[in-house]
């Protein structure tokens, strides 16, 4: 009888934890898109946001994929049981998913490097008094360029994904009159 009691109240518990989880991943990915990394680009100078980048990018991509995860555990009734149920619930969390994978143990660390290797190379570049980029800086460049447009593409694709489900969850939410 208490087992059952508390199973009950876990499973009655999931619905404000996933709207809890979901929304804080859906705002925070639009607060880090939209506005820190716009904000933070204009108005920092190009050592400190190189600096702010190299630290802010893996706490968000991680981030990304606790929340991604507590949101579908959370999933109503039932969790993952329940998300597997419609498409229209699993497609998006499963692009997500595999984008913030993507994002997280391929394109960000790999755009970090590259970005530190920039720096490492333009200090070079400096001391040897080059006239214009070293052919390795070109390189680095080109290289940095196609993994950052990465990362931004699977961000966007991500919220997409996330947009998505979000049409999808407010569809199903019902609103009641407080006097009644």
């Amino acid at each position: 009888m208490v087992l059952n009691t508390a199973v009950q109240t876990v499973i009655a518990s999931l619905a404000p934890f996933h709207l809890l989880s979901f929304s804080t991943l859906l705002g925070s990915q639009l607060y880090q898109t939209f506005i820190v990394t716009k904000v933070a680009f204009k108005n920092l100078p190009r050592n400190s946001y190189v600096n702010f980048q190299k630290h802010i990018f893996p706490i968000y991509f991680h981030g990304q994929a606790l929340l991604l995860f507590l949101s579908a555990v959370t999933f109503p009734p039932y969790g993952p049981v329940s998300l597997v149920q419609h498409k229209s619930d699993w497609i998006p969390f499963t692009v997500s998913g595999f984008v913030s994978v993507l994002n997280l143990l391929v394109f960000g660390p790999r755009t970090k490097k590259l970005m530190l290797d920039r720096v490492e190379q333009g200090t070079l570049d400096k001391t040897a008094n080059l006239e214009g980029p070293s052919p390795m800086m070109q390189v680095l460049k080109k290289r940095f360029s196609t993994a950052h447009a990465m990362c931004i593409h699977l961000n966007l694709i991500g919220l997409g994904a996330h947009l998505w489900y979000t049409w999808r969850l407010a569809s199903h939410l019902q609103y009641q009159d407080a006097s009644l």
